[in-house]
């Protein structure tokens, strides 16, 4: 198989998430997969084996639920790939589609939460507020909460009582608190922790009556598992000898934690038996665990893959789960550690290199988004291309990323952008000096802060790369802000310590429109035209200011915020990115 067609097949080759499974009928479950070059939502039941697709959109489907009896699924239609709609649902055995609250205006989503009676809770942002409602399909919705700052619904308990709300009304949504309320809204209690310390909830005990909820603290400098009863405050905090940010989720009968635990890019399973304190390392293959949940009777299904392999959904008990549709995608290259001594501390990034040609290569540095996400040893159809290519490709955790403490997250200070591109920089120069990576064919690459990180790198570090591909970038802060979705607005004034109005100079600093004149190398721009993350306005001023300085580049536009949900978009930006490197690469 020749290179392009090895890395075509890699997109679209079969994959998908791992099935979510009601809690009082748990051979029913649900899937997101790609089998029909979209990624779409399926029924599967377990007991006969049938599979049937349950919707069907143009930009695919990206966020579904199934109620805890099984009887209904639940999904968000959005318009074009905007991510602005309305939640419907389909009985889990298929008939019509209905909206689920009719009466409310089109939202962005912030969660679903589901309970046995047939009460639904339902966040949407829209119009400078958050809200969340209680909805029962076919009455009036009932508005639950409303701020001006993020907020978001957790879960339900089972019998509907008890309604989980992370929210940022003390300032800062990156660090937000955590409320349960009752169905009138009265507090039952609330947890938070200060400053700079979040208290993220995760779900309500499995179990009927009971209250505990399952949520995530900040106490010790890394995100770590917590129990709490909101009507008694008390609380049992599960503490970790091993490194690494974690997560829980419970196991069916509320006697039991499953411990994801994601340190240095790879993934790593516990279960924590609440009543000893007994904690058990679970068997799993060296890579990345996405997700992972109990199944009745003890064991764990998790979705599993690592650079060199491709994703698959596996069980504790050794055996796969379910197999996809379609071929199987082709296998690709392992990835490297390497650490890196910077200015901030240690930085950990990854090398893939290419298995034909000899170093130094020509090198892509893929930035990953966020900034509050990190890279991993998973496997990545876009990485896996580059290799083909023949590009070695480096990912850098720089500062701002997860994984890595709470320190490391929150170490964007005053000089955003500024601070991820000098670890960057620092790695450069590192695989520059070990002669993996040519120094005058090096890329800046990468997709949403990945993108804005890229132009304004260009922009601050000009000698330093010979091209640069930004996909649906910030290239603009001020404008950003002024067109984006309401809770990339909360995160702005987060980040970045307030409004535009109330912190020009820092919107001003960290912005790459502001170093336009500076920008030396090439640009190819990636935008989605409906985008309400990184909407096309800013871009186009961004653009617009090259232009009038002369300088070279190409823009790409598409009609959806992400082309991620349609494999053909995905295969086409990656095919336009590849040659755009290739041409400006064997020019230098």
């Amino acid at each position: 198989m020749k290179a392009e067609e090895r890395w075509q097949a890699r997109f679209r080759a079969s994959r998908m998430t791992l099935p979510s499974w009601a809690r009082q009928a748990p051979n029913r479950s649900i899937y997101r997969s790609n089998a029909t070059g979209t990624w779409e939502v399926y029924a599967w039941d377990r007991v006969t084996g049938a599979t049937r697709q349950v919707t069907d959109r143009p930009k695919g489907t990206a966020y579904a639920a199934i109620d805890p009896t099984g009887q209904w699924i639940y999904w968000f239609a959005d318009s074009d790939g905007d991510e602005y709609g309305e939640w419907w649902r389909q009985p889990f055995t298929g008939g019509a589609d209905e909206p689920i609250a009719p009466d409310l205006p089109p939202g962005q989503p912030g969660g679903i939460a589901l309970s046995t009676t047939g009460e639904v809770a339902i966040s949407l942002a829209c119009d400078g507020a958050f809200r969340i409602h209680l909805v029962r399909v076919g009455q009036p919705a009932r508005l639950l909460y409303e701020h001006a700052e993020a907020a978001w619904v957790a879960d339900m308990s089972l019998d509907g009582s008890l309604i989980a709300i992370n929210h940022g009304e003390y300032g800062d949504f990156r660090h937000p608190a955590l409320r349960v309320v009752r169905q009138n809204g009265d507090t039952v209690g609330e947890l938070y922790d200060g400053a700079g310390k979040g208290v993220v909830g995760l779900s309500f005990a499995p179990v009927a009556g009971d209250r505990r909820l399952l949520a995530l603290h900040e106490r010790r400098q890394r995100q770590e598992p917590l129990v709490w009863d909101p009507a008694t405050g008390e609380q049992r905090e599960i503490w970790l000898r091993d490194s690494g940010d974690l997560t829980a989720e419970w196991y069916d009968d509320g006697r039991g934690l499953l411990i994801l635990r994601d340190n240095r890019a790879r993934s790593f399973l516990h279960r924590y038996d609440l009543a000893g304190g007994g904690l058990t390392l679970i068997d799993t293959p060296h890579g990345v665990i996405d997700e992972a949940a109990p199944r009745p009777g003890g064991h764990v299904e998790y979705s599993w893959s690592s650079a060199s392999r491709p994703p698959v959904i596996r069980s504790s008990t050794g055996q796969v789960v379910v197999n996809s549709s379609g071929p199987a995608a082709p296998p690709s290259v392992p990835v490297e550690d390497v650490d890196v001594e910077g200015e901030g501390g240690r930085i950990h990034a990854l090398v893939s290199k290419p298995e034909v040609g000899t170093a130094p290569f020509p090198t892509v540095f893929l930035l990953h988004g966020g900034p509050t996400a990190h890279d991993r040893d998973v496997y990545s159809p876009e990485v896996a291309a580059w290799v083909d290519a023949g590009f070695a490709v480096v990912r850098v955790n720089y500062r701002g990323s997860t994984g890595y403490g709470s320190a490391w997250r929150d170490a964007l200070h005053g000089d955003v952008g500024h601070i991820e591109l000098a670890d960057v920089a620092a790695v450069r120069q590192w695989v520059a000096d070990q002669g993996i990576a040519d120094p005058s064919r090096m890329v800046l690459a990468g997709s949403a802060w990945g993108g804005y990180l890229t132009l304004l790198g260009l922009g601050t570090q000009p000698d330093l790369w010979a091209a640069g591909i930004a996909a649906v970038p910030i290239a603009c802060h001020q404008t950003s802000y002024e067109d984006e979705a309401e809770s990339l607005r909360a995160y702005h004034r987060a980040l970045l310590g307030g409004s535009p109005d109330e912190r020009p100079d820092r919107y001003a600093a960290s912005s790459p429109i502001t170093y336009v004149d500076q920008v030396k190398s090439p640009l190819l721009i990636l935008a989605g035209e409906n985008d309400t993350r990184c909407p096309l306005r800013q871009i186009e001023k961004y653009v617009a200011k090259l232009a009038e300085h002369g300088r070279e580049h190409e823009v790409y536009t598409y009609d959806a915020i992400r082309g991620s949900l349609v494999v053909s978009e995905r295969i086409a930006q990656t095919a336009l990115q590849l040659e755009f490197a290739r041409k400006h690469i064997h020019d230098h």
